[in-house]
């Protein structure tokens, strides 16, 4: 199992969701987007959107979640 995180460098936002991934030692792959909203289709695709961060938690029918606030509280009830 291995959750999905579309993350921009730089962005306090997925830093946050980073951070909460690391405390609870849950694995996962980022995917960088590119800087420019107009270029994020993989993330639209996913997330029906181009903010950033967007989970993907497949295992858990979780397709693309946006929001750092709600990924955060997301992880804590899940793998906490």
């Amino acid at each position: 199992m291995t959750l999905e995180l579309y993350a921009l460098p730089g962005c306090p936002y997925c830093a946050k969701v980073k951070t909460k991934l690391d405390e609870l030692d849950v694995e996962y792959v980022e995917h960088e987007v590119p800087s420019s909203h107009s270029q994020r289709t993989e993330v639209e695709e996913v997330s029906g959107q181009t903010g950033v961060p967007v989970l993907v938690d497949e295992e858990h029918g979780v397709d693309g979640m946006p929001e750092s606030d709600d990924i955060v509280d997301y992880l804590e009830e899940t793998y906490a």
